[in-house]
């Protein structure tokens, strides 16, 4: 496992409830609790942020603490860049999912003039921007910071002259805007849409794979077409937000919805998705300790983390990772 890197992020300035930042550290007493040394394996370092934020009256409603938030976007995209540049495949171990917006951004410098492509397996699309979001909390809004989109049709929001200077930095991170291209985003076990965020799915006729969609076609045949759909991408982000599992396993979590995957469903897709050679970077986000009981959000998740580590280390035995597939140095960076 010596070619992976966890990197963790204890940050919660993009969720709405206090916790997440705890997440990695509910992960690792599970792996306790399960017996595993997976965490004495794998080298990791850690990102924080202005934690003080937490104790200040949002001055953005409707895009709180976002100046934090850029800060966190801008340490991560640094630390991604760095790892995968040295051959490493990041493992992110975030708070709150606004921050893959900045690993999105980290793995785009290294590829700046390829196509980079993002699973997204989450129970929302996470495409809200502050002129439409409802709640102002910015995980809620990560996908949109990478397709670089504002919704100014769907507008519902007036925003003071202060929050859209620091959202054009989110988008703008690293000189690359948009770094991803609505064809290049799938959504696996997607259920809890918004009218913004569902317009602009079918407009660009975004490829998602519902639960129940997964459950009818099988999940082999599944995630081969969702692969299929993202051949033109040199490399893949791959997002597993914990609320994709079913609301009853994850009370652990900010935005639990019903009817999501089972643990082994997770595990099913995870492992077919993370054999493909080009994914660069790996994440798992919105985990919460404080919403849970006995820590066994946790508990259910490890499993899972477990098998994506193992498929990603294997994977590595097998191939020699290379950082751009054209050979030439980067011409971006966030360093």
């Amino acid at each position: 496992m010596k070619n992976l890197k966890i990197i963790e992020v204890k940050s919660e300035l993009g969720a709405g409830t206090r916790g997440a930042s705890l997440g990695s550290e509910a992960l690792k007493l599970a792996s306790l609790e399960h017996g595993d040394s997976l965490f004495g394996k794998v080298k990791s370092r850690e990102i924080r942020d202005s934690s003080r934020l937490l104790f200040q009256h949002p001055q953005r409603v409707h895009a709180k603490r976002i100046k934090g938030v850029v800060k966190v976007f801008e340490r991560l995209a640094k630390a991604v860049q760095s790892e995968v540049q040295r051959g490493h495949i990041p493992i992110i171990l975030s708070g709150d999912h606004s921050s893959a917006g900045g690993g999105i951004a980290g793995l785009k410098a290294v590829f700046p003039n390829e196509r980079i492509g993002v699973v997204w397996i989450d129970a929302h699309a996470d495409l809200h921007s502050p002129y439409t979001t409802p709640s102002g909390n910015i995980h809620g809004m990560p996908l949109a910071t990478a397709l670089a989109i504002d919704h100014l049709e769907m507008t519902q929001n007036n925003l003071d002259s202060d929050t859209i200077p620091h959202w054009e930095k989110l988008k703008n991170l690293g000189n690359i805007c948009p770094k991803l291209l609505p064809e290049d985003l799938v959504f696996i076990g997607l259920r809890d849409l918004e009218p913004a965020e569902s317009s602009y799915i079918r407009q660009h006729q975004i490829l998602k794979i519902t639960p129940a969609v997964l459950r009818r076609s099988g999940i082999k045949k599944a995630i081969e077409k969702a692969l299929l759909h993202l051949q033109h991408c040199s490399a893949l982000y791959v997002s597993f937000d914990v609320d994709s599992l079913d609301a009853r396993l994850v009370p652990g979590t900010g935005t639990p919805v019903k009817d999501g995957l089972t643990v082994d469903e997770a595990k099913k897709v995870l492992t077919q998705v993370l054999k493909d050679p080009r994914v660069r970077c790996f994440e798992l986000t919105e985990l919460n300790p404080l919403l849970d009981s006995q820590n066994q959000t946790a508990y259910r998740v490890f499993p899972i983390f477990k098998k994506a580590v193992e498929t990603l280390a294997k994977k590595q035995k097998k191939q020699k990772v290379k950082l751009n597939p054209g050979g030439t140095a980067p011409k971006t960076s966030l360093l």
